[in-house]
């Protein structure tokens, strides 16, 4: 697949997409949210691609929507409507909806649309010159791409509201400790922790990994007796797999376990 708004490759099973616009601290305009919006989807249906890394180029992660799209000054605005829906919404339901594990690493400021991006992955590594902002409120915008979803469930609804009514920097320190990330690794380290997690991953029980997944994502909405019974259905399915056979044959036979993904 051809882009130029995003780098894709594929290795050890892992699928990796790169936010490539640096002169723009990697901000989406819509041609890049549909090259993003591709690799997500080869990433579903390719059996080859077991886990995903999602970073940027440069310096920074991703800043959000890049204002010139959205208010250009040589002609009329578009409906901020449209571009929420055709741009950060597939791809935050993509990543929820791909039953593969998805990985951040957040190398540089991650605001508006971008820290969204980030939160809805399922493991947030981070760099201490990583940021958190919630840009939207500055120009008189609500947080999307699913920010009034995810950050109230990770850091509680008191901090969620401070957070995206003042709009303040967060330190990737702070956010670890707010529970809004997984870890902070050196600068240095990030890209190859984060690779080496995402290789590691791709060598898992995959199709377990992705009813782990799609378990929790069901247990934001759910009751408890509900998410017991799709625990039960869900354990059925994964109890299926030639994989599980592996796992327990490796268990009871002192080894380890060669998984394949299926």
């Amino acid at each position: 697949m051809s882009n130029t708004f995003i780098e894709f490759s594929i290795r050890n099973g892992v699928g990796k997409i790169v936010l490539n616009r640096p002169d723009v601290l990697n901000s989406f305009n819509i041609p890049m949210g549909q090259e993003v919006q591709a690799a997500l989807r080869r990433c579903r249906e390719d059996a080859e691609i077991r886990a995903v890394l999602l970073t940027g180029s440069g310096r920074a992660f991703c800043a959000g929507q890049d204002l010139a799209e959205a208010a250009p000054q040589d002609k009329p605005w578009p409906p901020i409507r449209s571009i929420v829906e055709a741009t950060y919404n597939p791809i935050i339901l993509a990543i929820r909806q791909l039953e593969k594990p998805v990985i951040a690493a957040v190398n540089g400021v991650a605001a508006g649309a971008g820290a969204n991006l980030a939160l809805a992955c399922d493991i947030v590594l981070a760099s201490p010159k990583a940021s958190f902002i919630q840009a939207f409120c500055h120009i008189g915008l609500i947080p999307d791409s699913g920010g009034t979803f995810f950050l109230p469930r990770l850091v509680g609804f008191g901090r969620a509201s401070a957070l995206s009514l003042l709009g303040e920097k967060i330190s990737a320190d702070e956010a670890l400790q707010m529970g809004m990330i997984y870890k902070v690794l050196p600068p240095e380290e990030l890209e190859a922790a984060a690779g080496d997690m995402a290789a590691h991953l791709a060598t898992r029980p995959t199709q377990g990994l992705g009813l782990i997944k799609r378990a929790l994502n069901q247990s934001l909405v759910n009751d408890l007796e509900s998410q017991l019974l799709l625990e039960a259905d869900l354990q059925a399915s994964a109890g299926t797999t030639e994989d599980y056979e592996e796992g327990v044959k490796a268990f009871l036979e002192k080894r380890q376990p060669q998984f394949t993904g299926k």
